[in-house]
């Protein structure tokens, strides 16, 4: 079945409290409407920064109770479309980014762009429609949903495209799965607080892992498998997704640790997803010809 879930439809939390919109059951479609990051706040480079309000920041659209679906479980989410829109805009915000130590002053800066092409200025990018925030409920917690957790979150991972996989850590009955923050093109890192943001829709397939779970959400595509750790600093992230990674090889190879760690200096690619949330998000790749995604699931 095929289900559609406006875009009037927005929280600014991820928690056990939110009530859901809609109902979907394991191999149905969910399309799924979004705002940009802003909600709508930014019209054109004349709008003012210092007007914004970021009570509303990374709008993301539900929740939908997905039946069946219970603490303990995972909720597979495939996404196979990304349309955006043919705007987006970038911000520099003083005082964020990566290089928020130093002076400089906000601007707001709008992209024409495709599925295919994003235009900076005179140059053209490559487009790689992505998905910025996307998670379920947490257990007891409200969680802004421009932070990221176990439950996923602003996770901004650019390989998070048509064609992938994210598995969710489920946490409440029913899930409470939301998606928004469309970026019609990130680099890893996200340098200067925001990439290429825009609105559009998501068509995604949702099923369920029965009574198991992964410790992080994980991606998968054609080629990797990708934890996706997080951390209040970068080097809490880096050792956090290390050591699940080379966990994760030890069952997969039947490994001693020493061997896996090895082993993982060979075939381990470590990556960041962004710098500018409040807790750091970084991945680790790898190749689907090491390990399978149920080499991830504890009991």
């Amino acid at each position: 079945m095929i289900k559609r879930v406006s875009k009037t439809n927005i929280i600014y939390k991820f928690s056990p409290k939110n009530k859901p919109v809609e109902t979907a059951s394991p191999g149905d479609i969910i399309i799924f409407e979004t705002i940009d990051c802003l909600s709508g706040q930014i019209k054109n480079e004349d709008d003012s920064i210092s007007a914004i309000d970021w009570n509303r920041v990374n709008g993301a659209t539900g929740p939908i109770y997905i039946k069946g679906a219970e603490p303990g479980d995972t909720l597979a989410v495939e996404i196979l479309d990304i349309n955006i829109d043919d705007n987006a805009f970038l911000v520099t915000v003083p005082g964020h980014g990566v290089l928020s130590n130093l002076k400089f002053s906000s601007k707001i800066k709008m992209l024409k762009t495709s599925k295919y092409t994003t235009s900076f200025s005179s140059l053209r990018i490559k487009s790689n429609p992505m998905i910025g925030t996307i998670g379920v409920a947490p257990a007891y917690d409200e969680i802004p949903c421009g932070d990221l957790g176990r439950h996923g979150g602003n996770m901004d991972v650019p390989i998070l495209t048509a064609g992938s996989i994210l598995y969710l850590p489920v946490s409440v009955k029913g899930a409470l799965l939301a998606l928004g923050d469309l970026h019609a093109v990130q680099a890893d890192g996200e340098l200067c607080v925001s990439a290429a943001e825009t609105s559009g829709e998501v068509i995604l397939r949702v099923n369920l892992i029965k009574g198991r779970q992964p410790k992080f959400p994980i991606l998968e595509n054609r080629d990797i498998i990708a934890i996706l750790a997080f951390g209040n600093t970068i080097d809490d992230a880096i050792r956090a997704a290390t050591e699940y990674a080379i966990e994760t090889l030890m069952v997969s190879q039947k490994l001693s640790f020493e061997e896996a760690y090895m082993l993982g200096s060979l075939v381990v690619n470590l990556r960041i997803n962004q710098l500018v949330d409040p807790k750091k998000g970084v991945r680790a790749e790898i190749p689907k010809d090491f390990v399978k995604f149920e080499d991830f699931l504890t009991v």
